[in-house]
């Protein structure tokens, strides 16, 4: 078997994206320790911001005719799906930024569905299970002042539940600038749980990823 890990935090240190798909990483190699594990790092080896509009272009162009980005764009939107449709299960972490996506995994699904398998309507990840983590600096929860503002959760849910069929798994931990941000000191301990709370979803979720098979 084998996970698909997508990491896109600007930061390579204290990311708590990369902190809990680490938990879900590692429960998912110690239940399946013969099992492969492919990465890929938006913030080390990123989607170029061209990519996504010459793969467009080049898609429907003869291959002879193709300039050299548009070739390039349509090669690495090939490297890039065979990464996902190779995968029994993956895990996408990402952080909210903004209150919306980061540009760059925003580059990276949009060049992903420019592969003739990944168009919408064909759903080609039907029955996979897909971990998507979530970190948050605030709360968007229900009743808080910031309820709504959160406009990258719902729609990565709905790019990779709706569009592309596969089984999510939300993945959350809010609050994560509490420690830091002094107006917010008083939200530590809930911090705290959310953070708890999230890891111990992560490990029953990489547990359960490696025993699931479509």
């Amino acid at each position: 078997m084998s996970l698909f890990r997508l990491d896109s935090s600007i930061r390579q240190t204290d990311s708590v994206s990369r902190a809990v798909a680490d938990t879900v990483t590692e429960n998912w190699v110690a239940a399946n320790p013969t099992g492969t594990v492919v990465r890929r790092d938006l913030a080390v080896d990123g989607v170029p911001s061209t990519a996504w509009t010459d793969a467009v272009a080049g898609g429907p162009t003869p291959v002879d005719q193709r300039t050299p980005a548009q070739a390039a764009a349509v090669a690495l939107a090939t490297t890039i799906a065979d990464e996902v449709a190779a995968a029994d299960a993956l895990v996408i972490a990402t952080s909210l930024y903004n209150f919306g996506t980061s540009q760059h995994l925003k580059t990276w699904i949009d060049l992903l569905i420019t592969d003739p398998r990944f168009a919408p309507g064909r759903q080609p990840l039907t029955g996979k299970p897909v971990a998507l983590v979530i970190a948050r600096g605030g709360g968007y929860a229900p009743g808080t002042p910031r309820e709504g503002w959160d406009h990258a959760t719902p729609w990565l849910v709905r790019i990779f539940q709706d569009v592309l069929g596969a089984t999510v798994t939300l993945v959350e931990a809010d609050l994560t600038l509490a420690e830091v941000v002094p107006a917010m000191a008083d939200l530590i301990p809930l911090a705290h749980q959310s953070a708890t709370a999230a890891h111990a979803l992560a490990a029953t979720t990489g547990k359960s990823f490696a025993t699931t098979a479509v």
